[in-house]
């Protein structure tokens, strides 16, 4: 005899196999890649949550944010559009048209940085593409991320952003969503793997929005870290949901047909990062000198107590 547990796992998952079985459609612009890879738990990925040094955080962006857009124009760029972007919309008021219902307001803590971030992630601009392929090969090393991750605001303010926005949601509050890729068709270990998606993750709370991004994978996602970005999005019809790169899940299902959209059904487990305040840190070891502590931290794996 099936469990609630088990029945209830059961249905998410049929829920979300049938609602993927439509029609694709072509376009692209966002998600963009250019080989296959494995889905596995992405030990690359630099995934830290911040814990403990958010306010420290901020308080070193000015100065921080100056010496990247130095170094990095497709940063500057997309964080030039994304400001103008915010000021308009902030000029509009709080019903600038993207709905025929008024927007909540931003939760507490939300700051300018973090609408403009969001903005400049979801733009359509080359930011997105390079911003994700360097966020999942900073954590290779400290060293590599404290000397040659050039994005360091954006992902500080995208992680807290999602934070901030998720916990203004019933706790914890998961979505049921869809992402479709286009170049690329991941292979999972198989059923019951735990993975990472390794970067930030767009999906749709739409099947038909999710389609449009690709018909190379699509995935049917369960997520409880990913956090409703509509009214700080450029295309706000997407009913976009984006997902941090320290959610973990577990594979449901996954099949790669021969000709066809490889399909993927994850449902959400936790969170696992290896890298915490990593820049705060680094500051600090710069400030006591060579013989300051270094290496690699030790893992943080957090678990959902509910079920699903």
């Amino acid at each position: 005899m099936q469990t609630p547990v088990m029945l209830s796992l059961l249905l998410v998952s049929m829920g979300l196999m049938e609602a993927l079985q439509a029609q694709s459609h072509r376009i692209t612009r966002r998600d963009l890649f250019s080989k296959e890879t494995p889905l596995d738990m992405a030990p690359a990925s630099f995934d830290d949550q911040y814990v403990g040094c958010a306010a420290a955080m901020m308080a070193a962006l000015p100065d921080l944010n100056y010496t990247e857009f130095q170094a990095n124009k497709v940063y500057a760029d997309g964080w030039a559009l994304a400001s103008s972007q915010w000021r308009e919309r902030q000029a509009w008021g709080p019903e600038w048209g993207l709905s025929p219902t008024r927007l909540p307001p931003p939760p507490p803590g939300f700051r300018d940085e973090h609408g403009v971030a969001l903005l400049a992630y979801t733009a359509n601009s080359p930011l997105h593409k390079e911003f994700n392929a360097a966020v999942r090969e900073a954590g290779r090393t400290r060293a590599h991320y404290l000397h040659h991750f050039s994005f360091k605001t954006l992902h500080f303010l995208l992680t807290e952003a999602l934070q901030l926005l998720s916990r203004r949601q019933r706790s914890p509050r998961c979505h049921q969503v869809f992402r479709g890729v286009h170049g690329l068709r991941f292979q999972p270990a198989g059923p019951g793997a735990t993975v990472r998606l390794g970067g930030f993750a767009s999906a749709s709370l739409q099947n038909v929005a999710a389609q449009q991004f690709g018909e190379d994978t699509f995935f049917g996602i369960w997520t409880c870290l990913g956090a409703p970005i509509k009214g700080y999005s450029f295309f706000p019809g997407e009913e976009e949901v984006l997902i941090p790169p320290f959610e973990t899940f577990q594979v449901i299902n996954a099949s790669r047909p021969a000709q066809g959209p490889a399909r993927i059904y994850l449902r959400a487990l936790g969170k696992r990062s290896t890298y915490n305040c990593e820049y705060i840190k680094g500051e600090q070891d710069t400030r006591l000198g060579p013989h300051a502590e270094g290496g690699l931290p030790r893992p943080v794996f957090r678990g959902y107590r509910q079920k699903y």
